[in-house]
């Protein structure tokens, strides 16, 4: 007997390759467009740039949400305290990452019990990429 077992994973959910560029992409728009985002905009310029961003963070999200791991294949590893020592994150820029991509989800469509399910994990995410308990 042939039992085929479908995995689920947020990757498929959030609609593969095309649905996590699309939310990246999106979050992206809003931290570039949106004056709320501004302090956030700012740390990405002083790093490598939000093209860059874009590309890395879609990597990330991809293994993350369990879809391919092209950011552990590209650089080893994928823990974020150590993607993200050089920059500085207290919990106001923790919070504010979080704002926008609630922004991004609204704006491609992702609600519900799928939001609540990927907001656990991005909040997680960055809680753990926090590095000062200050701003």
């Amino acid at each position: 007997m042939d039992v085929t077992v479908k995995t689920r994973t947020l990757y498929k959910d959030l609609g593969e390759e095309e649905g996590v560029r699309n939310l990246v992409e999106t979050f992206y728009d809003v931290i570039e467009q949106d004056p709320d985002a501004h302090e956030l905009h700012l740390l990405h310029l002083r790093g490598h740039g939000v093209a860059h961003s874009r590309e890395e963070q879609f990597n990330y999200l991809s293994g993350f949400f369990g879809g391919p791991s092209r950011y552990v294949q590209k650089h080893g590893h994928s823990r974020l305290t150590e993607i993200h020592e050089h920059v500085p994150i207290g919990p106001a820029m923790r919070d504010l990452w979080l704002r926008c991509m609630e922004k991004a989800m609204a704006t491609v469509g992702i609600e519900g019990e799928l939001k609540q399910q990927v907001m656990v994990h991005f909040t997680r995410a960055a809680e753990t990429s926090r590095n000062r308990d200050v701003d």
